[in-house]
Parts: structure tokens; sequence; C-alpha cells
């Protein structure tokens, strides 16, 4: 029941794709707003408990600009938006690129969905609840023992913040890719298991890209779940090539069976 679809009709999908995607996260940005103080509380939560370990310093966010707090008020309301509306995202990015895929890759949209929100979700929570308080403290050690003065501002932290949730939640879909890879045949479980060492190398690579501090242990944080998960994949990968491998030898044997030879 599928129809034909030109190129002029593609971008017409993918612009209502592009405005759902819009729509959904603009409508959580604006519930964000309406409980803008409660947000905020909850999304300060990092810094105080950075802070909790350093009550002699007396930090406080503060602005230096009459306007940074209207760009701030933003970002309070797009960061959540962002991770709330990405399991709506990732839907109809996956009805959009639906009718191109082959019967086998079907199979894996729905799947695949699911998995890319809970490790978007994961990569998100992991960042929020460990790496961001991590990087206060590093860099309010790092900054002690240069013997510098403190005046952070509002606008940075939430920069911070805003990059570290995404930035992870994103870079965690790496071992989904990995598993659609092997999936599809493309890439074999032996050729990623030859490539450890590079892999661990991509992910300290991008460790260093989302973390705002070239401080060691900050990257380490980054990168040991990236590998953890890559290791992960690999073992499902595994599994599934055993699967694969199973079947067609059963379909083998019936098709010999069948024709008699």
């Amino acid at each position: 029941g599928e129809k034909t679809m030109g190129f002029l009709d593609h971008l017409e999908e993918l612009r209502w794709t592009l405005v759902k995607c819009a729509i959904v996260t603009i409508v959580f940005a604006v519930l964000a707003g309406v409980f803008l103080t409660d947000v905020r509380h909850f999304l300060e939560w990092p810094w105080t408990v950075a802070l909790a370990g350093y009550p002699e310093l007396g930090l406080q966010l503060r602005t230096d600009t009459p306007m940074e707090v209207y760009g701030v008020m933003v970002q309070i309301c797009v960061t959540p938006a962002l991770v709330a509306a990405s399991p709506f995202i990732l839907y109809f990015i996956g009805q959009f690129v639906g009718p191109a895929l082959s019967p086998k890759e079907k199979r894996v949209v729905l799947p695949g969905v699911v998995a890319g929100v809970l490790l978007f979700l994961l990569g998100a929570s992991f960042s929020f609840l460990l790496l961001v308080p991590a990087s206060i403290r590093v860099a309010i050690e790092a900054n002690q023992w240069m013997g510098y003065a403190m005046i952070w501002t509002v606008g940075s932290y939430y920069s911070l913040m805003t990059w570290l949730v995404v930035g992870m939640g994103l870079v965690f879909e790496f071992p989904l890719v990995v598993l659609a890879l092997t999936y599809l045949g493309i890439v074999s479980v032996a050729a990623f298991r030859r490539s450890r060492r590079l892999v661990i190398v991509i992910c300290f690579i991008a460790a260093a890209v989302i973390t705002p501090t070239p401080d060691p242990v900050t990257q380490t944080l980054v990168a040991a779940p990236l590998w953890l998960l890559f290791e992960i994949a690999l073992l499902v990968g595994a599994f599934v090539e055993r699967r694969r491998a199973k079947a067609e030898k059963a379909e083998a044997f019936d098709w010999r069976k069948t024709y008699g030879q």
C-alpha cells in the first residue's frame, strides 16, 4: 500500500518531521517555563552537591550582565525540554526513514528507537548525576591549586550543564550504531574486536570533545562507560550473529530437504 514519492515529496515529509520535532520540544519548554522555579532548583542540584564539600568557599552563581538572566531562563526551559522530547523526536525520525528501509531493516526500527531513547536518557542521567558535579569539583580543586579567586556566572554553569547532559546523551548512542552495523551484517563482531584499541582511542577523543576541562579524571569518567557500553554491544552482537547463522543453517537444510540436494 506504499506509494512512490518524488524528491519534493520527501522534502515535504522531512519538513513535517522537523516541524513535529520542534512542536514537541516547544511544548515541553513551555511546561518547564510554567514551573520555572522548581525546574531551576532541580537543574542546579549538581552545583549544590559539588559545593557541599566546600562550605568555606561561599561560592554563588552570579550574573555579570543585565541581560544574562534572560538567556539563563531560556536554557532552563530548553535543556529539560530536549531531554523530555527525545523519545518523540526519535519516533518521528523512525517514521520518516521507515518507508525507505527493507523488511529486515524495518524489524530493528522499533527496538532501535526504544534502545536509542533508553541510551540517551542513560547518558543524560549519568552526566547530570555524576559528571557535572565531578567537573565542578575538579575545577574548584584546579583553581585552588593555582590560587585563583572564583567568581562563576550562572550562564557559564548552565552552558556547562547543558553541553555535558545533552552531549553525553548523544554519545551514549554509539553502542546502538555498533549493534545496528552488526545486525545488518555490514561489520562483523570479529572486526570490531580487532579494532578494540582504536575504539578505546575514539572513546577518549569523544570524551575530550565533550568535557570542557582537559583533566584526565573527567575524561576517564566519560570514556570508561562508553568503552563498557561498546563491550556490551559486542556481546549482544555476537548473540545476534549466532542466531542469524543458526537460522541460515536451518534454512539451507530445509532447502536441501525440499529439493533433495
